[in-house]
């Protein structure tokens, strides 16, 4: 009864996860094209919440990477148990809350990774991790997948303006990139629907593992992916609208024709990893393809400070959230109590984080996201009106 209590806390706490998800970065494909008016608000989040529900059921290589990856098991491994898996997930998601609140970039796949090897660590110490697998399927991404998607981001720029031939400071030429965005973002949707939502599916296919409800962590079951498509699919809906607000802001001096080569850059990218299995972060992919698409563009001008503060959030977001899931995973080793323990503190922290939100009015000002502050990496510098030739 004890284990059954415990297995249905932590599908619950890892849906909600997966919830939060979705409201995170729901920005990362529509702020855009919202900035821009290829898309209006409530079109843009509704069309976000279906492809990110379609895009959960494409792959299920990423799932299969946390839930027989990043936790050594089986033969030669340890037998997590699912109270330390909650104790992750409570990292995970106390993490993100923290750095929601601060307006500090942060990764929400790296949050939940670090929440889990902390939790892991605590529980059975550095074997129980596989840091082949972190090292080549998560750390490596994280600094390939900006890099990459920066230089096709700044690729595709230089061949957009190439190609319509326009001046930056002409008003003619935008709306046929306008109406790409409308493609362009939904593909972003789409990806981050094959890449973030499979998180979640592995972390409850993990918990059935641990819990002998399941074999094995090599196949997803259906029912665990349908409520996943669904949790992050209302996430993006419900809400995305804090976020898209401040982005809206964040992001208006990012021309149409950046939007979509950023926009087609960071779905490839996130489309590519999904399939090799590389457990991405989408904001960070994001983050590169705006910065890519700002150099790519004549006139423009990096705030590369800015840039280091992103990269400070996500070099800090893997031992902060493992640090909190370690300290969950202590309380939990006291069973029950220490499950119980661990939600009722990790309710209290989200409530509060949640009301002290709502003291302040929410814009660009005061809450900074994660993809607003690349976004503000890139400053725009007008340019000047082209001469007229003199006839001689």
């Amino acid at each position: 009864m004890d284990l059954t209590l415990i297995v249905v806390l932590v599908i619950a706490l890892a849906l909600f996860f997966d919830f939060t998800n979705g409201f995170h970065d729901t920005a990362n494909a529509m702020a855009t094209p919202i900035a821009t008016g290829a898309l209006r608000p409530k079109m843009a989040v509704g069309l976000a919440a279906i492809l990110n529900l379609v895009g959960a059921f494409l792959s299920t290589e990423v799932a299969k990477t946390i839930s027989g990856g990043i936790i050594r098991e089986g033969d030669g491994g340890v037998l997590i148990t699912p109270e330390l898996i909650f104790a992750g997930l409570i990292g995970a998601i106390v993490w993100n809350m923290v750095t929601w609140l601060l307006g500090l970039p942060s990764s929400s796949s790296h949050a939940l990774f670090g929440g889990l090897i902390g939790a892991a660590l605590v529980g059975f110490g550095l074997q129980a991790i596989d840091f082949s697998v972190v090292m080549s399927k998560v750390i490596l991404p994280a600094i390939l997948a900006p890099l990459t998607a920066g230089l096709i981001a700044y690729i595709a720029t230089k061949l957009a303006y190439a190609i319509t031939r326009r001046y930056d400071g002409k008003p003619d030429g935008r709306d046929g990139f306008r109406h790409a965005q409308i493609f362009s973002s939904s593909l972003v949707a789409l990806a981050h629907g094959t890449n973030d939502a499979q998180k979640t599916m592995g972390v409850i296919t993990l918990t059935l593992v641990a819990a002998g409800l399941q074999s094995s962590g090599d196949e997803v079951q259906l029912w665990v992916i349908v409520t996943c498509a669904v949790a992050i699919a209302l996430g993006t809906y419900m809400g995305g609208w804090r976020i898209i607000k401040t982005l809206g802001t964040g992001l208006t001096d990012v021309k149409p024709a950046q939007g979509f080569a950023a926009e087609t850059s960071t779905a490839a990218t996130i489309l590519a990893s999904s399939h090799l299995g590389f457990a991405l972060s989408t904001t960070q992919v994001a983050s590169g393809s705006v910065i890519g698409s700002g150099l790519g563009r004549r006139g423009s001008k990096v705030r590369w400070r800015t840039a280091g503060r992103i990269g400070v959030g996500w070099l800090m977001t893997l031992p902060a959230a493992g640090g909190v899931g370690a300290l969950a995973a202590f309380i939990a080793q006291f069973g029950v109590v220490g499950v119980i323990v661990d939600a009722i503190v990790g309710v209290v922290v989200i409530v509060g984080i949640f009301l002290w939100s709502r003291r302040n009015e929410v814009s660009h000002k005061n809450v900074v996201s994660e993809v607003a502050a690349s976004g503000r990496a890139v400053k725009i510098k007008r340019n000047p009106k082209p001469k007229k030739k003199v006839a001689p």
